[in-house]
């Protein structure tokens, strides 16, 4: 009686292709407007050949980089998604438990994720990475940088490329170990599989805590080589965790509005909606503790990782992410009501999820693209493209089980949840 099966029609998934479709036309108009422009920008003074030569690597640069940040960030929410079910075992929660699968799901992208990424770090690495280039290293040779030296030990290639695959190799371990448990609860009962579960999850929170801030350092942070904050792991940790949360309660409100998760009602909303309200003020409360130390330390090394984002290009962007960030769910979830209202929640988190993509990528941009970035096609393009492809691998993944796991020993605590 309580299983729920989605079905996707067929229309959905044609919206999904539609707007990888769209991604994909955006894209070339993007590199090729980006290339004609900017080719006749430069033809004057370098000729034609070296004006080409110039543009082809500026599109490849903002192609490359584009993918880098769109494959992050959406990494980042399947990611936390098998982080939310392991926090909810090791916490012994039953509310969560009508809504556990959508989570569950997420984590169907992590294999795809870890392709594109290896892919773009061998193909594209020197363009987001200036740590890869060898004449850094090379004390002959006048570009050599003794501060990228001295961290040659940990970022290097090989290294580097050895910690990205056992990132996703472990992350994707975990994931199918959990799920294959939570999917034969569902067929043999019992609670054998729910104690297996609380153990695996433990592990693997442990793997989570170290794994998720050395990707962070990897992947976004050594984009900036000479600086380092001791707060990023937390800082990128807490922007992938409330995109990750928005990213599940958009998904039970859609789920709901359709006719599925009938048994979810407005405490299991409620709940969610204090979660993103509460790891937003986090996520705040980092941001704001990274920032502060630096402004009051005012030693340059530090503040020119601020400077560079306050600057003409970047400068709207920083302000946006506040306030889409903090200020607009901090004032529109203060109440309760807004909390249990699904139009709230649905404007909320996904205002949510566009502010986190700008997070990163005024992460990413100031540090490889310098002052040459923008917000145009080609940016708009491949964020549809990874939507569109991440959309039909989390809703494939949610129809290979029931939406309700008939056999959870907290099930009936979560379907009569109060608050």
């Amino acid at each position: 009686m309580t299983e729920e099966r989605l079905i996707i029609p067929r229309k959905t998934n044609n919206k999904f292709f539609l707007m990888i479709a769209i991604g994909v036309v955006l894209l070339i108009a993007g590199i090729l407007l980006m290339a004609a422009g900017g080719g006749a920008e430069h033809g004057e003074g370098h000729g034609e050949a070296a004006a080409a030569g110039h543009e082809a690597a500026s599109w490849t640069k903002r192609l490359f980089i584009n993918l880098w940040l769109n494959n992050v960030y959406f990494t980042g929410i399947a990611l936390v998604g098998v982080f939310f079910v392991a926090v909810q075992y090791v916490a012994y929660a039953g509310w969560s438990v009508l809504i556990k699968r959508i989570p569950e799901a997420l984590g169907y992208f992590l294999p795809i994720g870890g392709i594109i990424m290896i892919i773009i770090f061998l193909i594209g690495g020197h363009d987001i990475f200036h740590w890869t280039h060898e004449y850094l290293y090379d004390v002959n040779d006048p570009r050599y940088d003794p501060i990228i030296s001295g961290k040659s030990g940990y970022l290097n290639f090989w290294f580097f490329l050895i910690r990205m695959i056992l990132f996703f190799a472990l992350w994707i371990l975990f994931f199918n170990w959990l799920r294959r448990m939570s999917i034969n609860e569902d067929l043999h009962g019992g609670t054998s599989f729910y104690h297996k579960s609380i153990t695996v999850s433990a592990m693997f929170l442990v793997v989570f805590g170290v794994s998720s801030s050395m990707a962070a350092w990897d992947w976004v942070l050594s984009i900036d080589t000479h600086w380092y904050s001791t707060m990023f792991g937390w800082y990128v940790f807490a922007s992938w965790f409330v995109a990750g949360l928005a990213a599940i309660t958009l998904t039970v409100v859609f789920l709901k509005q359709n006719g599925y998760l009938k048994m979810v009602n407005a405490n299991h909303l409620h709940d969610l909606g204090k979660f993103v309200f509460a790891f937003s003020i986090f996520w705040t409360y980092i941001w704001f503790s990274q920032f502060m130390l630096i402004w009051y330390a005012n030693i340059p090394e530090e503040s020119i990782y601020f400077l560079e984002r306050l600057g003409p290009n970047y400068k709207w962007v920083f302000f946006v992410n506040l306030l889409v960030n903090f200020v607009f769910p901090f004032l529109v979830l203060m109440t309760r009501d807004a909390k249990r209202q699904m139009i709230m929640l649905k404007i909320v988190m996904i205002a949510i999820l566009i502010g986190h993509w700008l997070d990163f990528y005024l992460m990413m941009m100031p540090g490889t693209m310098r002052g040459d970035a923008g917000i145009g096609f080609i940016e708009i393009g491949t964020t549809l493209i990874f939507l569109g492809v991440f959309l039909l691998v989390f809703t494939k993944g949610l129809t290979k089980a029931s939406l309700v796991p008939a056999n959870h020993p907290f099930l009936e605590e979560s379907i009569h949840h109060h608050v």
